[in-house]
């Protein structure tokens, strides 16, 4: 007497089961990602599946190809499983990194950064336009209007805030009530009716010590800083990014996905075109870019003469190309690095056009492009619902 072989699986049946295989690398399953263009069973059982990969080469082959034919064969309806390789194009290729990109923010793990503060990434696309200057200085006048300021250096290679604020004593590890382990103590400065907690890895380190970590330390020792500092509560907390592209940006994006960024340039062509590609950056991580600040826009000589030494019109030009405000233009001038040595930020005493630029663009962060978020304002019912629309009109339905 015969037995009947078991019906094979229905198409649907077969992608709900590939729904269960996730890409290691991009951290969602095939199905959602858009990596399955196409599934077909014959009637003998044979299931043929299309998978396309980000290229062609993916050093994940093997790992996808185990799991789906490990799990779809597990219907007693399947004789067989068969994979049909191809690659993505760019514009494919595109979409999936934006959908991973988003699922990981939606995933992003806890941390001890208050839900109610406005988290702030001030980033670059390259070095030496006077960011980790810009942090200290925004931060020191935003305390000074009486917030609680976090000043979290990210640039764990070239950690320079410390030197800038004036700070230089360890961070220590304490247990505090309601934790199940010793959480690190920012280092605390009070600045007029406010404070400024600052957390760097020149806390840790000497100065001079070169830290020569790769990049996936250098994400670990930020997620660290998010969800190992007792952080306390915060009205602001700005984010001193290393200059360019890299793991830290990528990081920081997943770790701390409701970030805002702004970008800071100098008024050369030069820097504004590279600076574009940190807001292209922002853009493919669903960051919003809300402003832009003009660094070293001119130096003003002691008769009053302005003197354009590194160009003209680059804010502007970044802030219309990004669709941007741009927050200010600060000029070049001593007293900004005679503060910076002495650990006394220019925004704080100084009486300069610096430090009155400095001083306008943190008034206009708080009380335009990012005030302070009351708790009871708080509404937790429908977010992923309204960031995903908020997204969908930036960029369109389908991504970046």
């Amino acid at each position: 007497m015969s037995v009947a072989r078991p019906a094979p699986p229905t198409e649907a049946e077969v992608e709900d089961v590939l729904r269960t295989v996730i890409d290691p690398e991009l951290g969602a399953d095939i199905m959602s990602l858009g990596m399955v263009p196409a599934v077909t069973v014959g009637d003998n059982g044979v299931v043929t599946i299309g998978i396309k990969l980000t290229i062609g080469g993916c050093p994940l082959r093997a790992d996808i190809k185990k799991e789906v034919e490990h799990r779809v064969g597990l219907h007693p309806g399947v004789t067989d499983v068969r994979i049909d390789w191809g690659e993505m194009n760019a514009e494919e290729r595109a979409d999936v990194m934006s959908k991973a990109r988003w699922n990981a923010r939606e995933n992003a793990p806890a941390n001890a950064v208050p839900t109610n503060c406005q988290v702030i990434a001030i980033a670059s696309g390259k070095g030496g336009v006077g960011k980790s200057s810009c942090t200290v200085n925004l931060a020191t006048a935003l305390a000074a209007r009486g917030f609680t300021v976090g000043v979290l250096d990210a640039d764990i290679w070239g950690f320079s805030v410390p030197r800038l604020l004036g700070m230089s004593d360890r961070m220590e590890a304490e247990r505090i009530p309601g934790s199940d382990k010793p959480k690190i103590i920012p280092n605390r400065k009070r600045v007029g009716e406010g404070m400024l907690e600052v957390v760097s890895t020149g806390f840790l380190v000497e100065e001079s010590t070169a830290l020569m970590w790769r990049g996936l330390m250098l994400t670990k020792a930020v997620e660290q800083f998010l969800s190992d500092v007792a952080w306390g509560e915060l009205d602001y907390l700005l984010i001193d990014m290393p200059p360019g592209t890299g793991d830290v940006q990528m990081g920081l994006a997943r770790l701390l996905p409701r970030t805002s960024m702004v970008i800071v340039t100098t008024p050369a062509v030069a820097a504004q075109k590279v600076a574009q590609r940190a807001a292209d950056m922002a853009r493919r991580s669903f960051l919003p870019v809300v402003g832009v600040i003009e660094n070293m826009s001119e130096f003003v000589c002691d008769h009053g003469e302005h003197y354009a030494l590194f160009g003209s019109g680059g804010g502007a030009a970044l802030a219309a190309e990004i669709d941007a405000p741009l927050l200010g233009q600060v000029p070049l001038e001593t007293e900004v690095a005679t503060g910076n040595d002495e650990g006394e930020p220019v925004a704080l005493h100084g009486t300069g056009g610096a430090a009155t630029v400095f001083r306008e663009i943190a008034a206009r962060i708080a009380e335009q492009v990012a005030p302070p978020i009351h708790v009871d304002e708080i509404d937790m019912a429908g977010c992923s619902a309204r960031l995903l629309g908020a997204v969908e009109a930036a960029f369109g339905s389908s991504g970046v």
